[in-house]
């Protein structure tokens, strides 16, 4: 049962030993989600919080899914499902890689308990790698800039971070085209 294997994902110790700040799981989901997001890992503020997207990053994801808080945090319309649940420290130019345990432990047991997943939003070249393999580009500008080649089961993004700022001006066609289309799909889903 879906709330029985979240309890047991927030539990979790398995990588404990190699997080600053300890393990604190972050997952939301509802055997009928209609959407999965597919992200990196909770930031430090999220791990602060208990919750994930609650920082810069999910204000700007919540823009681009053009949606509210409300809409983005019941899990009937958006399982939240990271590559790694919880916050993998600080490296040189933003948060490490999720750890690598994650994702082979809990994501099959997830998909399993899933009934109505309408589409999939992959955010991030981690979560992309994973779950498109040898279908994802050389690079992640590629990747989101060929997103109706993974349409209808997958939308492709790239980390909403402010730190993606530059990515965002140096690419405008991601606003004025991928995120239009995004928005149109998520308002027909929910």
């Amino acid at each position: 049962m879906m709330q029985d294997l979240l309890l047991e994902i927030r539990q979790c110790r398995i990588c404990e030993a190699h997080l600053p700040l300890g393990a604190r799981p972050i997952s939301e989901a509802h055997k009928n989600s209609k959407i999965v997001l597919l992200s990196q890992a909770p930031g430090r503020v999220a791990h602060q919080k208990g919750i994930a997207w609650m920082d810069a990053s999910g204000k700007r994801l919540r823009e681009w899914l053009g949606v509210d808080e409300d809409t983005f945090y019941n899990p009937q319309n958006f399982a939240i499902m990271p590559m790694g649940f919880c916050y993998p420290g600080k490296g040189k130019s933003g948060d490490l890689p999720p750890r690598p345990e994650c994702a082979p432990t809990w994501h099959d047991l997830l998909w399993q308990e899933f009934k109505n997943v309408e589409l999939v939003i992959l955010i991030g070249a981690y979560a992309q790698k994973q779950y498109l393999k040898e279908q994802a580009k050389r690079t992640l500008t590629e990747t989101v800039a060929n997103y109706n080649n993974y349409l209808p089961k997958y939308f492709v993004l790239p980390h909403p971070s402010p730190r993606n700022r530059f990515w965002l001006t140096k690419n405008p066609w991601f606003e004025e085209e991928v995120l239009l289309e995004l928005k149109m799909k998520i308002n027909t889903i929910l």
